[in-house]
């Protein structure tokens, strides 16, 4: 029987899974760690951790090298919360380019009880909240992956021109995409042409600071910039100073800085969220659904669909003995483990290696189980990291 643990509020439906699945809840030493925000120390990552699932697809949380050089998977959701922040990028597009904000704030103010005099205070001020529709303007995607692509189908649907950058796009990425999508040859080339520039790409070190003081001399005069990825993408004092020179109107985040929050009590040219991207009751489901599911299939069987440290990795049970071994990616694995399952008498019946990097994991169907003492023998392999064996019941 497996075991795990939890860290902030996972909705009922993943945790249902896990139960469902005979895995015991605990507080100590657990087999696996389910989260969502929660900041995960070394400290955390006991020496029987084997992986650790992020309801969200952001991991910048977990300390992911040091979960990786002690053999330990790392699960993301891509996709699952995708809706609920396209959604809400779309919100934050209207936010930026029409008075909403300063119309519902002097809404508010008016202090009029009667109608015909409400009604000439509204239509006295309401030019003053003008703005400019959707339709038309150009928006420019940095980042092509589930949430991108769902953008960029729904900015299509309000007639918008689209620009995507993204020299990492899978295949099928780039079949999720509407046709009308420009590629650019460079972030720079899309930030010159878009009224709209909207940010999806992870926090990882080639993204930190993407956009600075650098290239933000390259936006679209009058450009509006919308990052619900993660606040260290931007750089916030050269969003600030880009601001001041006019070079962008309007920034929208889901991350407030002290600076930020300064910035908008002075001016209107900021519009802050509390981290909301994917703060629905249907993200939160599907995230939990999703990283429960891909626990438990790991566990069971060993397969990896969704990992930001392993390769993906799968294989039909053609047996009821199964052995997962994760090892340094180094020549002449393979053979050393066969080898060494050859030795015990025992036939193997099918097999798969994966890597990626520095790991490489393997999945072994064995015609009969696996001895302790060929488990302990594999792992005295010298660069294998871990052995386990599953065996299913007859």
């Amino acid at each position: 029987m497996f075991n795990f643990k939890t860290f902030n509020n996972i909705a009922a439906a993943g945790l249902d899974i896990l139960h469902n699945n005979k895995l015991k809840e605990v507080s100590e030493n657990p087999d696996s760690i389910l989260l969502r925000s929660h900041i995960l120390l070394e400290k955390d990552l006991d020496d029987n951790l084997l992986c650790i699932a992020r309801a969200g697809a952001g991991t910048n949380n977990i300390p992911i090298q040091e979960a990786t050089k002690k053999g330990i998977v790392v699960f993301n959701t891509p996709g699952a919360n995708a809706n609920a922040v396209k959604e809400l990028v779309i919100c934050g597009m209207l936010l930026s380019s029409r008075g909403i904000i300063e119309g519902i704030e002097f809404a508010k103010s008016l202090d009029c009880e009667d109608s015909i005099d409400l009604n000439k205070a509204m239509e006295a001020q309401k030019k003053v909240f003008a703005g400019s529709e959707l339709a038309g303007k150009t928006l420019g995607i940095i980042g092509l992956g589930s949430i991108g692509s769902m953008l960029a189908q729904a900015a299509h649907a309000l007639g918008m021109k689209l620009i995507g950058y993204d020299p990492y796009i899978s295949i099928e990425g780039a079949w999720r995409l509407p046709a009308d999508v420009e590629k650019a040859e460079s972030m720079d080339a899309l930030l010159k042409q878009s009224d709209f520039v909207s940010l999806h790409v992870p926090l990882v070190e080639d993204t930190k600071n993407l956009i600075n003081k650098s290239n933000l001399k390259n936006f679209k005069r009058g450009a509006r910039l919308i990052n619900l990825s993660r606040g260290g993408i931007v750089n916030t004092n050269d969003v600030i100073d880009g601001l001041d020179k006019g070079h962008l109107v309007r920034f929208v985040t889901d991350f407030p800085t002290p600076e930020l929050i300064n910035r908008s009590t002075k001016n209107n040219d900021v519009i802050l969220l509390p981290h909301l991207g994917a703060s629905t009751k249907e993200a939160e489901v599907n995230c939990a659904i999703m990283a429960a599911n891909q626990m438990v299939n790991f566990l069971r069987d060993g397969t990896i669909l969704n990992s930001v440290n392993f390769p993906r990795i799968s294989l039909s049970r053609s047996t009821n003995h199964r052995l997962v071994i994760i090892n340094h990616n180094e020549p002449g694995m393979i053979s050393k483990i066969a080898d060494s399952i050859a030795s015990s008498n025992i036939n193997i019946a099918e097999m798969t290696n994966k890597s990626r990097d520095e790991i490489a994991i393997n999945l072994i169907d064995l015609e009969s189980q696996a001895s302790a003492q060929l488990i302990d023998q594999l792992r005295s392999v010298e660069h294998v990291m871990s052995v386990r064996a599953i065996n299913l019941s007859s």
